[in-house]
Formats: structure tokens, sequence, C-alpha cells
């Protein structure tokens, strides 16, 4: 049933979004009908209108994109991460740039697309480009599809939890021409310099005024008006006790010793990371030669998309110190739309991060979920093979680390040679200054989802 403000489009694209805005109470109560946008199975669809009171549910459409809309979406990238890294003067911000690999049409189109960004440079050319690729959306048949639904279904505002979906700048654009509200999220705190800012919103929702002001900064055109600082609901799991199982609950899950101090080594995916098995197998060996091995246990959970192998050398070689946590996450397809985290997992990590002493990993935002209960993260910061195109060295001098007010905010671990004392200093003395952090990058951290409501 159709109320007089109209329904509400929801559009989902990645199981990340699902957990942060579906599990949490955004859409809790909501006076609304939400009719859910989606291309999900039907079992991905059945689990979250278990949790979500989903009025209606519809298919998008077969979106071909035109090699002109790719075109003018690829070039606005690369031109904008050449503007980013001038402006900032920080070079990394090119390394968002990739070339994507497969045979002479992709290589030629990229590099295309490479010679044709030399051209631009002006701030003013990028925005005339995007003028063309919004026209571009216009002439392809799925935004008349896309019109035609918003119409019949009396849509009245449109949410989307991910700001660089490719079916989500045509929904924008047919909406914005139907003078339907578009509110779009800005997905995680490291996003804005990459430039993956492709749709144009009504309102961008932002975890924090030091997000606003980045927005603002390489997005000038866009009014201080339309951005607004929500927070993010992803932390707000952390403040619901229901969510915390208890340490012995924990424990006899997952054979742990709860009389040990855990570890937890958070691993990313292979594009981001792609020596996170030599870091594993580092510091069990480090545990292992020192007398940490009998105080410590090593919980290792893997990155929720990662279904590589690589790290099962790595975990049979050390099967009595590592502690496999693996995300629970559904996978029964392997298909984008089919990959999302269960509830549990929410519980999971919320617990985990409860009761483990300190995290490890390369730069993750798992600093700050374990920051919750001010458990101290350990950032490797050494190159555990010679690798050419990666470097620790170039990680941490990406845009959204100059964001951390103070090198204390988390420990480093420096050396491989010094992996064991790193860990028992931050055992030992566990304060650190990641709060300070936290209070730049997230705002109103229970407050997000009634924030995000009062916005729709």
């Amino acid at each position: 049933m159709v109320t007089e403000k109209g329904n509400i489009l929801l559009l989902v694209p990645d199981g990340t979004g699902i957990k942060n805005y579906l599990y949490s109470r955004v859409f809790q109560d909501i006076t609304q009908p939400i009719v859910l946008f989606h291309n999900f199975d039907e079992e991905t669809l059945a689990y979250i209108k278990q949790h979500v009171p989903i009025a209606r549910d519809i298919t998008i459409p077969t979106y071909h994109e035109s090699l002109k809309e790719r075109w003018y979406r690829e070039l606005i990238h690369v031109a904008r991460i050449k503007y980013n890294a001038r402006i900032t003067k920080n070079s990394t911000i090119l390394k968002f740039w990739k070339k994507k690999k497969g045979g002479l049409k992709k290589k030629l189109f990229y590099g295309s697309v490479a010679r044709a960004s030399r051209l631009i440079r002006s701030y003013e050319k990028i925005r005339k480009l995007e003028e063309k690729y919004q026209a571009s959306l216009r002439a392809n048949p799925f935004y008349d599809e896309v019109t035609t639904i918003l119409e019949k279904e009396q849509i009245s505002s449109v949410f989307c939890t991910h700001q660089r979906a490719l079916k989500a700048p045509t929904v924008f654009a047919a909406a914005q021409d139907l003078d339907i509200k578009a509110t779009t999220v800005i997905y995680s705190w490291d996003n804005i310099p990459k430039a993956r800012l492709a749709l144009r919103a009504d309102q961008y929702l932002v975890w924090s005024e030091h997000m606003k002001k980045e927005l603002l900064y390489f997005y000038p055109e866009l009014s201080s008006e339309a951005i607004h600082v929500t927070g993010t609901p992803q932390f707000e799991f952390y403040f619901d006790t229901e969510n915390v199982m208890s340490k012995e609950a924990l424990a006899a899950q997952y054979d742990l010793d709860p009389n040990k101090k855990w570890i937890c080594f958070s691993g990313d995916d292979v594009g981001t990371s792609p020596h996170d098995p030599q870091y594993l197998h580092d510091i069990a060996e480090a545990l292992r030669v020192s007398d940490l091995q009998n105080e410590v246990q090593l919980i290792f959970r893997r990155c929720p998309v990662d279904l590589s192998g690589r790290y099962d050398a790595v975990v049979a070689k050390f099967e009595k110190l590592i502690v496999p946590m693996p995300p629970l996450w559904n996978f029964n397809k392997k298909v984008w739309t089919s990959v999302y985290p269960t509830f549990d997992d929410v519980t999971l990590l919320v617990s985990l991060a409860k009761h483990a002493d300190a995290v490890i990993n390369v730069g993750s935002t798992m600093a700050f979920d374990f920051g919750m209960f001010q458990k101290p993260c350990i950032y490797i910061n050494y190159d555990a093979v010679d690798d050419p195109s990666w470097s620790t060295k170039i990680i941490y001098q990406y845009q959204h680390f100059r964001s951390m007010p103070s090198q204390k905010a988390v420990y480093w671990m420096q050396d491989k040679r010094t992996i064991a004392a790193t860990i028992q200093q931050a055992l030992s003395a566990p304060n650190t200054d990641i709060q300070s952090w936290f209070d730049v990058v997230v705002n109103h951290p229970q407050k997000a989802s009634e924030n995000i409501k009062k916005l729709l």
C-alpha cells in the first residue's frame, strides 16, 4: 500500500551494505514502505526479508553499459585520480587507477583512456566530461526502464548504500529527472580521494566532518548543504550487549583457551594486501620461537570475500597455534549477489573484538572495530617479500592515513625480527590513541541510524 509520502527505493549493491544498513536500525520502524531494487537470488532475498520490513521487491533490469558510457566513466576516473594526486601532492593516489588485464581490445581501450587523460588537466574539463557521461546514461534503454519503474511504484526517495555501484548512476539520473530525492552513502572513510563518485545525488551521507571536508575539497561543485554528517551504522553493533557472546562460549565454539591471550590477525583481499599469508607465517613463527606460544593463541579472520585458499599452507603448518575463525558469510554460489554476511557474523565480529586482546593487520579499518573496546591494533609496517609493485612504504602514504592525528594511534610492527617484542608491548601496555583517530573519522557512532532515518 502506497502512503501519501510515497515509497523508498532501496539499492544495496554489496554484502557490506546488507550488514551495515539492513541489519542495523536504519529501516526499523520506518513509516514509509520500502521497495528493494535488487539483483539478489531468492535465497538471499528471503534472508534479507527476515531482518528488514520490505514492502515489495523489484529485480533491476539488465544493464548493458555502452562503450561511450564506459569510456567517459573510466576517463573521468583517471582524470580525477591525476587531479587529486596533484592538488594533494600525494602520488600514491595514482595507485588507485589500475588498467584492467585482458586481451587486445582491453589493452587498446585502456591505452586510449590513458592517452586521452593527458589532455585533461583542468577541473573544468573534468566537469564537462561528467556532463557528457550523464547524457550518455540517459541515452541507454536502461534509463527508460528505470524511469518507468520509478513512476509506476510511486517512488518518492531513492537510497543507495554505495556511491560507486555501476548501475546506480543511471538510477539516480532517472530519479532526479523525475524530481525524486536521491540519497547516497559514501561507503567508507578511505573512498573519497579514489575518485569513484560516479553518480550525482541530492544528499550525500558521510561518517564525519572530516569526510565532509574531503568531499567538498575533491568535489568543489557540491554544496555544503547537500552533505550530511550522519555517522555510519556499522559501529552501533558494538554498543548492543545482545551482540556479545560470552568469552567462555566463544572459546568453546572455536576451541580457544580462555586462559591465554588472544591475538587476531585480520586478512585483507589479495589486491589490497597480496602478502598477507607471509605476514601470518612470520607472526606465527615469531610466536613459536618465543615464549609467547605458551601464552598466546593466534586467531585468523580472513577477508570475507577472499576465497582464494592462499592461507591454507600457513594454517596447516601452524595448526596448533593458528585458530581459523572464518567470517560467517553466505557463499553458496560463487556470484556476487549471493555473497553477503549472515547476522551471526555481526555477533562473531563484535564478540571477537570484545574478547581478543589485540588485532594485527596491514592498515585495516579493523583498528576501529577493536578500538570500540579499547583494544590495541598493530599495523604491519615492513615488506615481507621483495615486490616492486607493492610496499608498506606506499600503503601508509595513502591519503586517508593523513587523517591519523598521531602515530601513537596504533602500534607499528616495523621489522620481522621485532614481531614478538611488538606484540608483548601491545599486550603489556594496551593503551593507544586510537580513540582520537576514531573521533576524526567517525562522528555520531551511536546515532547514525536515527540520523539517516530522519533524512529519509
